[in-house]
């Protein structure tokens, strides 16, 4: 398969949405098909990937296809996209998300189409780029690309607060961009220093060597901008007001996908880079995870909003990820990726929900709904089926998240999983609040109103089926994103022998790291550590050397030169010694 798919997976969005500009000044109608087209074109190249490396992801050790151009090879950044089980989920459910948001504001907005649809495709390629982007450089550069769009979907076709609400949304995110481009020219200093090779690719940078006082300083500029993105409290104040006040397209983009990209950067940047530096800060990591999922869950239930309720939802939601990711286990982060998921999908679905119902009664206040079950019984019946998948209700894809993160993190840390049970259990009664305030009981609004059209069934019917599939048949999801976990997990990256309290001949792995309560390796006799047999560095494979992993598809620059990676350069210098 051609690398080249990798970059239009971002350059189809973006060409759909000037196209949709262009055209949208003759005709709006033109703008939304053109747009659509483009999201369906995206959905088919994703869905190309997903069926063409079914053979290959569960045996791949690093990506599957990688696109190299040589970008600015002065300071080693390139033009660097690698495709692996892990993204290839998140590529998918945005390329799904993008498809909804495009049949969602077919009607709702009629001002500046062809400029909204820009801001929404705009968005999606963005998105698609940070998942894709395996140079630093390049991920900043489509970390801060998705903002811009975004600002202006809330700030233009947002509802009555939208100003205050885009630039609170673009001082959070701005802000802590600015820690990520620091953490990152600081890495790439380090990283220059001690190798004498200045790059900014992601699988070169692994390993490298920094003292563990200043590798926790930039593991928290990495932390800071994904965790405000989660949102991790106290980092999620922007997050209610943002929810509020956009667009439904604009609330679906950034519950459904924006949220993700901070689980993913965790997942895949933060805790592989500074294995030792996320192993210090595990505990209050997951004690904030924990404090989210209860602090969100209350949230929610006190508020009289229907956006803010389900906003808080997701506060609650994503402590499960922090939950997952403080631990660093294999089946913990395996639900991770499920839960974003499955919330991307299920909380999409319901801000879709909420958009609607403000459509048609002009307001999202619980005094003013009730009784909309008799009114409109298809809107309410999908109302129903994602706030029981929002709850975790066996048989949808948040039940297969929460329960895999509550296993993995068990034997770790068992009074932080009660926390989080006990959150699921506080969740559970707000959502079951909004069905009750929102669709049952007397109506408080005598509108009579049309139920959906059916450009707006199959909106839903799309989430409702990914909700449903991905409870019922996890399993091809959770064997695409194993090998990519496992390899992030056990990466044989050494302590720091400038930290004095390390021992220079003990090697550890970031899941060693962090789960402190786990069993270790075992000893020979002599009491050194034997790494097990599974361990595979990849750091190595993910250089995109197709004698260490067949299955992997590359193109490179001419000129540029796969250097070993920085941690096995390491491991090997401690080995001769």
């Amino acid at each position: 398969m051609s690398p080249q798919i990798l970059t239009a997976l971002i350059a189809v969005p973006l060409t759909g949405g000037g196209l949709a500009v262009i055209l949208g000044r003759r005709s709006d109608d033109a703008a939304r098909w053109v747009s659509l087209l483009a999201a369906l074109l995206t959905v088919a190249l994703a869905a190309t990937l997903w069926f063409g490396f079914q053979e290959t992801l569960p045996a791949a050790q690093g990506p599957v296809l990688e696109q190299r151009i040589s970008w600015i090879p002065r300071y080693g950044i390139e033009f660097h996209l690698a495709l692996d089980g892990l993204n290839l989920l998140f590529v998918i459910l945005t390329a799904c998300l993008g498809t909804v948001a495009v049949l969602i504001s077919w009607r709702e907005v009629t001002r500046a189409v062809g400029a909204h649809y820009l801001c929404i495709m705009a968005t999606v390629a963005g998105i698609m780029g940070v998942f894709l982007a395996y140079d630093l450089f390049l991920f900043y550069f489509f970390w801060e690309l998705m903002l811009v769009p975004m600002y202006f979907l809330i700030g233009v076709w947002g509802h009555e607060r939208r100003i205050a609400a885009a630039i609170k949304f673009m001082i959070f995110t701005m802000v802590s961009g600015l820690l990520l481009l620091v953490a990152i020219l600081t890495l790439y200093y380090a990283h220059g220093a001690a190798t004498g090779n200045y790059t900014m690719d992601y699988t070169r940078l692994l390993g490298t060597q920094i003292g563990l006082s200043t590798a926790r300083w930039i593991f928290l500029g990495f932390v800071a901008a994904f965790a405000v993105k989660l949102p991790l409290f106290p980092l999620h104040t922007w997050l209610p007001d943002a929810h509020t006040e956009a667009p439904t397209a604009g609330s679906i983009l950034l519950a459904g996908l924006l949220l993700k990209t901070g689980g993913y950067g965790l997942i895949r940047f933060a805790v592989p880079l500074f294995p030792d530096a996320a192993a210090s800060l595990a505990t209050p990591l997951a004690v904030l995870g924990v404090i989210g999922i209860i602090y969100g869950a209350i949230l929610a239930y006190s508020q009289r909003d229907l956006k803010r309720m389900v906003a808080y939802s997701s506060v609650s939601h994503m402590g499960f990820v922090m939950l997952a990711v403080a631990v660093w286990q294999i089946t913990a982060l395996q639900g991770a990726v499920m839960q974003m998921l499955a919330h991307g999908v299920a909380t999409g679905a319901m801000f879709a929900i909420a958009g609607m119902i403000q459509e048609r009664l002009h307001t999202r206040d619980f005094s003013e709904l009730g009784g909309l079950w008799s009114k409109v019984p298809k809107l309410s019946a999908f109302a129903l089926l994602f706030v029981l998948a929002s709850v975790g209700l066996p048989g949808f894809g948040n039940f297969v998240g929460e329960f895999l993160i509550l296993l993995g993190s068990f034997p770790v840390t068992p009074m932080l999983v009660a926390g989080g049970v006990l959150g699921i259990v506080l969740g559970t009664i707000a959502m079951l609040a909004l069905m009750q305030r929102t669709f049952y009981g007397p109506s408080r609004n005598a509108a009579v109103i049309a139920d959906l059209s059916p450009r707006e069934v199959l909106a839903l019917g799309i989430l409702a089926v990914a909700a449903v599939v991905l409870g019922l048949l996890p399993q091809p999801f959770l064997r695409a994103a194993e090998p990519s976990l496992a390899g992030i997990i056990s990466q044989s990256i050494p302590f720091n022998p400038a930290d004095p309290e390390v021992g220079l001949d003990v090697l550890r792995t970031a899941a060693e790291n962090t789960a402190d309560f786990s069993l270790q390796p075992p000893s020979d006799p002599t009491g050194a550590e034997i790494a097990p047999a599974s361990r595979v560095p990849v750091a190595e494979s993910a250089v995109g050397l197709t004698g260490t992993n067949p299955g992997v598809t590359t193109e490179s620059s001419p000129g540029s030169a796969h250097a070993i990676p920085a941690s096995a350069r390491a491991g090997n210098e401690e080995t001769g010694s």
